[in-house]
Protein backbone atom coordinates (compact mmCIF):
# COMPACT_ATOMS: atom_id res chain seq x y z
CA UNK A 1 0.00 0.00 0.00
CA UNK A 2 1.55 3.00 -0.91
CA UNK A 3 -0.10 6.31 0.87
CA UNK A 4 0.94 9.75 -0.13
CA UNK A 5 2.26 12.79 2.47
CA UNK A 6 1.25 16.18 0.29
CA UNK A 7 2.92 18.91 2.16
CA UNK A 8 1.19 22.25 1.96
CA UNK A 9 2.54 24.40 4.31
CA UNK A 10 4.52 27.08 2.47
CA UNK A 11 4.16 30.70 3.32
CA UNK A 12 4.65 31.90 -0.16
CA UNK A 13 6.37 34.62 0.74
CA UNK A 14 8.31 35.22 -2.39
CA UNK A 15 5.11 35.04 -4.81
CA UNK A 16 3.47 37.30 -2.35
CA UNK A 17 0.01 35.76 -2.34
CA UNK A 18 -0.66 32.26 -1.73
CA UNK A 19 0.06 30.42 -4.78
CA UNK A 20 -1.58 26.91 -3.66
CA UNK A 21 -4.92 28.83 -3.65
CA UNK A 22 -4.20 30.45 -7.15
CA UNK A 23 -6.33 29.38 -10.01
CA UNK A 24 -4.17 27.41 -12.38
CA UNK A 25 -6.43 25.95 -15.67
CA UNK A 26 -9.23 26.02 -13.37
CA UNK A 27 -8.39 24.60 -10.49
CA UNK A 28 -6.10 25.77 -7.55
CA UNK A 29 -2.56 24.50 -7.82
CA UNK A 30 -2.50 22.05 -4.74
CA UNK A 31 -5.84 20.35 -6.55
CA UNK A 32 -3.41 20.03 -9.57
CA UNK A 33 -1.00 18.07 -7.22
CA UNK A 34 -3.81 16.10 -5.42
CA UNK A 35 -5.14 14.85 -8.24
CA UNK A 36 -2.03 13.23 -9.73
CA UNK A 37 -2.62 10.83 -6.86
CA UNK A 38 -5.84 10.76 -6.35
CA UNK A 39 -5.41 8.99 -10.27
CA UNK A 40 -2.65 6.84 -9.91
CA UNK A 41 -3.26 3.70 -9.40
CA UNK A 42 -1.53 2.58 -6.85
CA UNK A 43 -1.92 5.33 -4.58
CA UNK A 44 -3.96 4.16 -1.72
CA UNK A 45 -4.22 7.27 0.36
CA UNK A 46 -3.59 10.48 0.55
CA UNK A 47 -2.53 12.81 3.29
CA UNK A 48 -2.67 16.52 2.97
CA UNK A 49 -0.59 18.69 5.76
CA UNK A 50 -1.30 21.96 5.09
CA UNK A 51 -0.84 25.48 7.07
CA UNK A 52 -3.11 26.46 10.22
CA UNK A 53 -5.16 28.91 8.76
CA UNK A 54 -5.74 27.30 5.14
CA UNK A 55 -7.04 24.42 6.68
CA UNK A 56 -11.15 24.67 6.05
CA UNK A 57 -9.99 26.12 2.66
CA UNK A 58 -8.38 22.49 1.43
CA UNK A 59 -10.62 20.57 3.06
CA UNK A 60 -13.35 22.50 1.04
CA UNK A 61 -11.51 21.91 -1.72
CA UNK A 62 -11.00 18.04 -1.31
CA UNK A 63 -14.81 18.08 -1.47
CA UNK A 64 -15.40 19.82 -4.24
CA UNK A 65 -13.49 17.93 -6.58
CA UNK A 66 -14.17 14.85 -4.41
CA UNK A 67 -10.95 13.48 -3.97
CA UNK A 68 -11.74 9.96 -2.53
CA UNK A 69 -8.22 9.19 -1.43
CA UNK A 70 -7.75 12.03 1.19
CA UNK A 71 -8.12 10.21 4.70
CA UNK A 72 -7.00 13.31 6.61
CA UNK A 73 -6.18 17.01 6.63
CA UNK A 74 -3.71 17.99 9.11
CA UNK A 75 -2.00 21.52 10.32
CA UNK A 76 1.71 20.97 9.64
CA UNK A 77 4.48 22.30 11.66
CA UNK A 78 7.04 25.17 11.12
CA UNK A 79 9.65 23.37 8.70
CA UNK A 80 8.90 21.52 6.10
CA UNK A 81 10.47 18.36 8.00
CA UNK A 82 8.09 19.06 11.03
CA UNK A 83 5.12 19.06 8.84
CA UNK A 84 6.62 15.54 6.89
CA UNK A 85 6.57 13.86 10.51
CA UNK A 86 3.35 14.77 11.34
CA UNK A 87 2.01 13.11 8.23
CA UNK A 88 4.21 10.12 8.89
CA UNK A 89 2.40 9.66 12.53
CA UNK A 90 -0.86 9.37 10.62
CA UNK A 91 0.27 6.19 8.21
CA UNK A 92 -2.09 3.09 8.32
CA UNK A 93 -1.43 -0.05 9.17
CA UNK A 94 -0.83 -1.40 5.96
CA UNK A 95 0.94 1.24 4.82
CA UNK A 96 4.45 -0.49 3.56
CA UNK A 97 5.76 2.77 0.90
CA UNK A 98 5.54 6.32 1.74
CA UNK A 99 5.87 8.99 -1.32
CA UNK A 100 6.56 12.54 -0.40
CA UNK A 101 5.39 15.48 -2.61
CA UNK A 102 5.40 19.33 -2.61
CA UNK A 103 1.95 20.24 -3.53
CA UNK A 104 3.95 23.51 -4.98
CA UNK A 105 4.87 20.91 -7.99
CA UNK A 106 1.20 20.57 -10.19
CA UNK A 107 2.96 19.22 -13.19
CA UNK A 108 3.37 15.80 -11.78
CA UNK A 109 1.60 13.15 -13.92
CA UNK A 110 0.21 9.88 -12.64
CA UNK A 111 2.89 7.89 -14.40
CA UNK A 112 5.75 9.42 -12.85
CA UNK A 113 4.57 8.37 -9.81
CA UNK A 114 4.07 4.75 -10.70
CA UNK A 115 7.65 4.65 -12.29
CA UNK A 116 9.07 6.25 -9.21
CA UNK A 117 7.59 3.31 -7.04
CA UNK A 118 8.59 0.67 -8.67
CA UNK A 119 12.55 1.76 -8.21
CA UNK A 120 11.65 2.37 -4.68
CA UNK A 121 10.52 -1.75 -4.21
CA UNK A 122 13.59 -2.62 -5.84
CA UNK A 123 16.32 -0.01 -3.98
CA UNK A 124 13.94 1.14 -0.94
CA UNK A 125 14.06 4.62 -2.54
CA UNK A 126 13.44 6.74 -5.50
CA UNK A 127 12.81 9.95 -6.44
CA UNK A 128 11.98 12.59 -9.32
CA UNK A 129 15.24 14.52 -10.66
CA UNK A 130 16.08 16.85 -13.38
CA UNK A 131 19.79 16.34 -15.31
CA UNK A 132 21.19 19.40 -14.75
CA UNK A 133 21.74 21.00 -18.15
CA UNK A 134 23.43 24.85 -17.18
CA UNK A 135 26.50 25.35 -17.03
CA UNK A 136 27.85 25.71 -13.21
CA UNK A 137 30.44 28.05 -11.74
CA UNK A 138 31.86 28.59 -8.62
CA UNK A 139 32.58 32.35 -7.04
CA UNK A 140 34.23 33.51 -4.24
CA UNK A 141 33.59 35.96 -1.88
CA UNK A 142 33.49 38.63 -3.79
CA UNK A 143 31.07 36.85 -6.53
CA UNK A 144 34.41 36.57 -9.56
CA UNK A 145 34.54 33.40 -10.52
CA UNK A 146 36.86 31.16 -8.79
CA UNK A 147 36.36 27.85 -10.88
CA UNK A 148 33.75 25.28 -13.05
CA UNK A 149 31.87 22.03 -11.66
CA UNK A 150 31.48 19.59 -13.94
CA UNK A 151 27.60 18.63 -14.25
CA UNK A 152 27.59 14.71 -16.19
CA UNK A 153 26.77 13.47 -12.54
CA UNK A 154 24.66 16.67 -11.00
CA UNK A 155 20.49 16.39 -10.68
CA UNK A 156 18.51 18.91 -9.73
CA UNK A 157 16.16 16.67 -7.14
CA UNK A 158 12.33 16.83 -7.73
CA UNK A 159 9.25 15.16 -5.46
CA UNK A 160 7.64 12.98 -5.24
CA UNK A 161 10.32 10.99 -3.21
CA UNK A 162 9.30 7.66 -2.38
CA UNK A 163 10.26 4.99 0.58
CA UNK A 164 9.63 1.97 2.41
CA UNK A 165 7.80 3.10 4.91
CA UNK A 166 10.29 1.66 7.98
CA UNK A 167 13.48 3.45 6.14
CA UNK A 168 11.88 6.59 5.95
CA UNK A 169 10.65 6.28 9.50
CA UNK A 170 14.03 5.15 10.87
CA UNK A 171 15.34 8.16 8.73
CA UNK A 172 13.15 10.86 10.19
CA UNK A 173 13.84 9.37 13.74
CA UNK A 174 17.65 9.46 13.47
CA UNK A 175 17.35 13.41 12.15
CA UNK A 176 15.28 14.44 14.71
CA UNK A 177 17.03 12.82 17.51
CA UNK A 178 19.86 14.25 16.60
CA UNK A 179 18.65 18.17 16.44
CA UNK A 180 19.49 18.27 12.62
CA UNK A 181 17.75 20.11 9.82
CA UNK A 182 17.16 18.70 6.03
CA UNK A 183 15.59 20.19 3.23
CA UNK A 184 14.00 16.88 1.74
CA UNK A 185 13.40 13.08 2.30
CA UNK A 186 16.77 12.45 0.36
CA UNK A 187 18.94 14.03 2.65
CA UNK A 188 17.12 12.62 5.81
CA UNK A 189 17.73 9.00 4.38
CA UNK A 190 21.38 9.36 3.52
CA UNK A 191 21.88 10.19 7.24
CA UNK A 192 20.96 6.34 7.64
CA UNK A 193 23.47 4.92 5.08
CA UNK A 194 20.21 4.11 2.92
CA UNK A 195 20.31 3.91 -0.84
CA UNK A 196 17.92 6.56 -3.01
CA UNK A 197 17.45 5.54 -6.90
CA UNK A 198 16.96 9.36 -8.84
CA UNK A 199 14.23 8.71 -11.71
CA UNK A 200 15.70 11.30 -14.67
CA UNK A 201 12.72 12.76 -15.54
CA UNK A 202 12.17 14.83 -18.53
CA UNK A 203 9.10 16.40 -18.39
CA UNK A 204 8.72 19.61 -16.61
CA UNK A 205 8.06 19.50 -12.92
CA UNK A 206 9.18 22.57 -11.43
CA UNK A 207 8.10 24.14 -8.32
CA UNK A 208 5.60 27.35 -8.28
CA UNK A 209 7.57 29.77 -6.92
CA UNK A 210 7.46 33.21 -8.53
CA UNK A 211 4.53 34.38 -10.31
CA UNK A 212 5.75 33.91 -13.74
CA UNK A 213 6.13 30.36 -12.88
CA UNK A 214 2.40 29.84 -12.62
CA UNK A 215 2.45 31.45 -16.37
CA UNK A 216 4.44 28.33 -17.44
CA UNK A 217 2.62 26.03 -15.45
CA UNK A 218 -0.91 27.13 -17.55
CA UNK A 219 0.88 26.77 -20.73
CA UNK A 220 2.04 23.05 -20.30
CA UNK A 221 -1.01 22.18 -18.98
CA UNK A 222 -2.53 23.30 -22.01
CA UNK A 223 0.09 21.86 -24.17
CA UNK A 224 -0.70 18.11 -22.79
CA UNK A 225 -4.33 18.96 -22.66
CA UNK A 226 -4.02 19.61 -26.46
CA UNK A 227 -1.78 16.76 -26.96
CA UNK A 228 -4.44 14.32 -25.74
CA UNK A 229 -6.81 15.73 -28.26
Amino acid sequence: MLTAIIVAGGRSQRMGFDKLLTPLEGMPVVAHSIAAFEQTESVNDIILVGTTERLSEYEKIAKTYSFQKVSVVIPGGARRQDSVRLGLDQLGAGTDFVAVHDAARPLVRPDLIERILQLARVHGGAASAAPVIDTLKRVDRDHFVSGGVARASLFAVQTPQIFRRDLLETAYGAIFSEGLEVTDEISAVERVEGKVFLVPNDELNFKITYPADLSLAEFVLRQRAASRL
